[in-house]
């Protein structure tokens, strides 16, 4: 096979968050399987530092800053009639860059990476083209203007857009990944065409090696108060979890505290809205912020909690408290695509009094708790490895994977 154009709407370096966690591992699976060039956007300063892994595992590469506002992306989406999240995510030069590769080197398939980055493919392409959409955005937007407000009309023109869009996308590639079964047999429902569609899953992994609690001790601030200490962890800018926090400090939290009056709320992570900074040091809520390294903040957890009201794909922060050996408390939404179980290897409830009752429970008895945490381990790193998840990229860029060489009999 000739080389894979692998396109992404972030750059996959560091792999600090979901779907730079997972990007990050699908290109460093590809690049064992043929010379791979990367198209990708730098958001942050963090990202530009981290040019130098992109160029040391790339053939080639563009990396634009990506600095469209928000409301400049808006006022195109309306005047082309297009989804916002396509117009924050052109960029003229990238464009061209993909043009060129595509005319310069031998680009036998492309890996589109989030739906926003289809828009990059040209219609003239002839070779293998797969779509990972990760999870259903258009669906996130439909459930976002549900919820109603002022954002409710912009929420739901932006969830039909992208769904025909993520239709159209689906019925140019040869096949179309999702982050679990559950997205893909929710995308397909959607379709108004099923024929012709291939979808599936391509699951997360975990770095069990580096989500090992051997390599990591509980935050001193933790671990020198007696809590109980309730962690969770994310981008802080990113609604569902905005909303999650905010359910665990105004619903869950209070109930907790009439049991064990010293409980913590501990939200850990980037970007934090004004209207969490704002709760930060009252009636047991601690918010962070960006922190070098999650894992102390993991290790020190009594309970790692994701009381998720909206979820898509599979929550990598869930798989990694599990591979921490933390006891997780999480709503069904968060459990969506992990075929863990609830009671053997965490804790699953949907409304906010079994959430306290579960967390009251798992402090109570730190016996089970520990089990708990034991168990939901063991299942990671039998089951979520990422080598073992990434195993049908190579038959799914049209590369039979290498064979184990025979051996002679003894």
């Amino acid at each position: 096979m000739g080389d894979i154009l692998f396109l992404a709407h972030r750059m996959p370096f560091p792999p600090d968050r979901g779907d730079k966690i997972r990007s990050h591992h699908i290109l460093k699976a590809l690049t064992k399987l043929a010379p791979v060039h990367v198209g990708c956007f730098a958001e942050t300063d963090s990202d530009a530092d981290h040019e130098g892994e992109l160029a040391s595992v790339a053939a080639t590469y563009s990396l634009p800053k990506r600095s469209k506002p928000v409301p400049f992306a808006g006022m195109q989406a309306l005047a082309t009639g297009k989804p916002v999240s396509l117009t924050a995510f052109h960029n003229t030069k990238l464009q061209d860059w993909v043009h060129k590769t595509i005319a310069e080197q031998d680009i036998d398939t492309i890996y589109v990476f989030s739906g926003q980055m289809g828009q990059y493919v040209p219609d003239d392409f002839a070779g293998r083209l797969l779509m990972d959409m990760v999870d259903v955005d258009s669906a996130k937007f439909e459930a976002y203007a549900e919820k109603g407000g002022l954002r409710a009309m912009i929420d739901a023109r932006e969830g039909r857009l992208l769904s025909a869009e993520e239709e159209r996308l689906a019925h140019r590639a040869q096949h179309t990944l999702f982050v679990s079964d559950a997205e893909a047999k929710l995308f397909k429902s959607r379709l108004k065409d099923t024929s012709g569609v291939e979808a599936s899953a391509l699951r997360n992994g975990i770095d069990t090696a580096f989500f090992d609690p051997a390599n990591s001790s509980p935050h001193a601030e933790l671990a020198a108060s007696n809590g109980p200490h309730f962690v969770f962890t994310g981008q802080m800018d990113y609604q569902p979890n905005i909303d999650a926090a905010e359910r665990m400090i105004s619903s869950i939290l209070p109930g907790i505290r009439e049991t064990f009056a010293q409980a913590q709320f501990h939200i850990v992570g980037r970007a934090p809205v004004a209207a969490l900074l704002a709760k930060d040091g009252k009636a047991g809520v601690r918010v962070w912020g960006e922190v070098p390294d999650v894992r102390p903040f993991v290790a020190g957890a009594d309970v790692v909690v994701a009381p998720l009201t909206i979820a898509r794909g599979v929550q990598n922060k869930v798989l990694e408290a599990m591979s921490m050996a933390r006891p997780v408390l999480i709503s069904p939404e968060a459990a969506t695509g992990i075929d863990a179980k609830d009671h053997a290897h965490f804790a699953v409830e949907a409304s906010d009094e079994g959430l306290i009752a579960r967390a009251i429970e798992l402090v109570s008895n730190s016996g089970a708790a520990v089990s708990l945490g034991i168990a939901a381990r063991r299942f990671v790193v039998e089951q979520q490895g990422w080598d073992a998840m990434m195993a049908p990229l190579a038959g799914l860029v049209g590369m039979a994977p290498p064979k184990e060489p025979k051996r002679d009999a003894a």
